[in-house]
């Protein structure tokens, strides 16, 4: 078992510094290194956070000994080949959602894993989400007695990055960006306190483009409808039209009971500034006026706990609780969801698919 599990990060934008300030708060994980093919990106990373090494090529980076895991904060369309360089390289990897566009890069990514036998570990950091897992002991408790439906919320104004209105690299819009976390979320909720994740049988979406259609072909929002083996109905809303910041919350509905949860404003002060000021909260936009200024902002989502778990797998050689398979179902949930909103009909699953990004089923509709 390793004292010290030494990551390498790959990719330097939004998410990887968010990797790296959850790492900083992991004893036992130390960031030795950042790769991005932009000119002056990570070495400028690297010396704002004390990382001792940057590199241009990722591969240079996945060459050294002192690698141990590597963290993939990079475009959804370059997850595979990334990952499947690393487990070669016999590292273990964690892949920031989605896993990949398409369910052949997903079994790609899974195999590769397992030839090497290193870990695939699925950042879904709602499952680690301190108000989310307090909500998942009530439901294993027995709390709200027999659950029957689930709703999940994301909202904010649009990505922070140009790369995801271009749905050939993203492979979808707001549903494949943030309709996988309420997916993840669902599986994980009506699953077993032995860890055991629920079984999707069909799944129906409702998807537009209505406010960002000057920049993307991709769906800016979303309901989906999702049937688990029980009975039980999830119900996500997923919108990239919100002003304002994050919005992130849930519902348990149970027959003995019901719970809700709200990530972040719960945790926020109320405040009012006639000039405005530097950071709210993620998205917000403007703080002129009344605002919501948060405070431990990635320990509310679950990003250090996240990361505390999959470098505690790496020290013990234990299975993550969030893998590669997970992230998997989570794809084939979301071309199943963008193929019924094609449709305009429910679909069942298991759900077959060929297509290299999920939105291919929605856009050859011609919805």
């Amino acid at each position: 078992m390793p004292e010290t599990v030494c990551v390498g990060l790959i990719g330097s934008g939004f998410i990887t510094a968010i990797h790296e300030e959850a790492l900083r708060q992991v004893p036992g994980a130390r960031v030795v290194a950042v790769a991005s093919p932009t000119p002056g990106r990570a070495e400028r990373f690297a010396g704002e956070r004390g990382i001792p090494r940057w590199f241009t090529d990722y591969r240079a980076l996945l060459d050294r000994d002192d690698v141990d895991l590597v963290v993939l904060g990079i475009p959804n369309d370059l997850h595979c080949e990334a990952a499947c360089l690393a487990a070669e390289a016999g590292k273990h990897v964690v892949v920031e959602k989605p896993m990949a566009p398409s369910l052949a890069e997903c079994d790609r990514m899974i195999a590769a894993c397992e030839r090497a036998g290193v870990m695939l570990g699925y950042a879904e950091e709602l499952c680690f989400a301190p108000k989310y897992v307090r909500l998942k002991r009530l439901v294993d408790e027995g709390a709200l007695g027999t659950v029957h439906l689930v709703k999940q919320s994301e909202k904010h104004d649009g990505p922070h990055t140009a790369w995801f209105y271009d749905t050939k690299r993203s492979g979808g819009g707001v549903t494949f960006d943030m309709g996988c976390h309420a997916i993840e979320f669902f599986r994980w909720i009506l699953g077993g306190p032995d860890g055991t994740k629920a079984r999707i049988r069909s799944v129906f979406a409702q998807m537009g483009t209505f406010v960002h259609g000057g920049r993307t072909d991709g769906d800016d929002e979303a309901i989906l409808i999702l049937n688990f083996e029980g009975g039980a109905v999830g119900l996500a809303e997923e919108s990239w039209n919100k002003p304002g910041g994050m919005d992130d919350r849930a519902e348990v509905f149970g027959s003995e009971g019901q719970a809700y949860a709200d990530v972040l404003y719960g945790n926020a002060l109320r405040a009012y500034s006639r000039s405005g000021y530097g950071y709210a909260v993620e998205k917000a936009g403007s703080t002129a006026g009344w605002s919501f200024p948060i405070y431990e902002e990635i320990w509310n989502y679950g990003f250090p706990q996240e990361m505390a778990h999959f470098v505690e797998c790496v020290r013990s050689g234990t299975a993550p609780r969030e893998d590669g398979r997970d992230g998997r179902a989570v794809v084939e949930a979301i071309h199943a969801l963008y193929a019924s909103a094609g449709r305009g009909a429910r679909v069942d699953l298991p759900f077959t698919s060929d297509a290299a990004r999920p939105i291919d089923h929605w856009l050859g509709s011609g919805h």
